[in-house]
């Protein structure tokens, strides 16, 4: 009897949520099925890095301080073009001229102050194999860029390990659809509908840091980055028949 009631819920159950993702599955006592929502995920190794630079300098006035930013801005996008970084990766994210604000500078002496009445702040993401961020980030910084340092990092196929990912998660209902049926001593059948819900972007952390140029005499090498793990999950509702 406990048996019976079991699969009394579990039909009612299915009914319901089939009804809501297709006309075309009548779930009655003819139609018999066992309903299933599993998640999975998988994780990759990000293989793509965007790496965002910039600088901020000043001037006493808006001319020197364009004059100024001028100069690096060149000077940046020339170093990177210079170490092989193809021009269409590079891509400008903000650039502005503008009087700098007294309370930005209130700590400075006169003399500081004079220099800084004007700032040029620009910035750029930069696309690149992960394996190639670092060497990115240090060109940028030793060329002036000195407001850099945050990588994004993605995968060249987002649509390989999401498709895996909605896989293993129908896998799993299988599984637990399974164990289902043989708990009500019925024999699961052959899946009659799926949709999933594949859900992206890195639950691990993104670096975000701020470097400086080095003004020492001996370049320093890069800093030691590695790529971010990248996780992938799908969810998926599976309706299997039962015989």
């Amino acid at each position: 009897m406990k048996i019976l009631n079991l699969f009394a819920v579990v039909l009612t159950t299915a009914a319901v949520a089939a009804t809501s993702f297709s006309q075309t599955i009548q779930v009655n006592k003819e139609n018999r099925t066992i309903a299933i929502t599993a998640t999975d995920k998988v994780i990759a190794m990000a293989d793509t890095a965007t790496v965002h630079i910039g600088f901020i300098t000043y001037g006493p006035d808006s001319d020197a301080a364009y004059a100024a930013g001028s100069h690096l801005s060149n000077a940046i996008v020339k170093a990177l073009t210079a170490a092989g970084i193809p021009n269409d990766t590079i891509e400008s994210e903000n650039q502005n001229v503008s009087p700098v604000q007294e309370y930005q500078i209130d700590k400075l002496t006169p003399a500081e102050k004079a220099q800084r009445k004007f700032q040029v702040v620009q910035s750029w993401t930069v696309r690149t194999n992960a394996a190639d961020a670092a060497k990115t980030l240090d060109l940028a910084v030793k060329a002036g860029a000195n407001q850099s340092g945050q990588i994004d990092w993605s995968l060249k196929d987002e649509n390989a390990p999401q498709a895996e990912a909605a896989a293993k998660a129908l896998q799993r209902a299988r599984t637990v659809a399974g164990e289902m049926a043989a708990g009500m001593n019925v024999k699961l059948g052959a899946l009659i509908y799926a949709s999933n819900d594949t859900q992206s972007e890195p639950i691990r952390p993104m670096m975000q840091a701020m470097a400086k140029s080095s003004m020492a005499a001996a370049a320093p090498p890069p800093l030691a980055i590695n790529p971010r793990r990248i996780e992938k999950s799908a969810t998926v509702y599976a309706v299997f028949a039962i015989e």
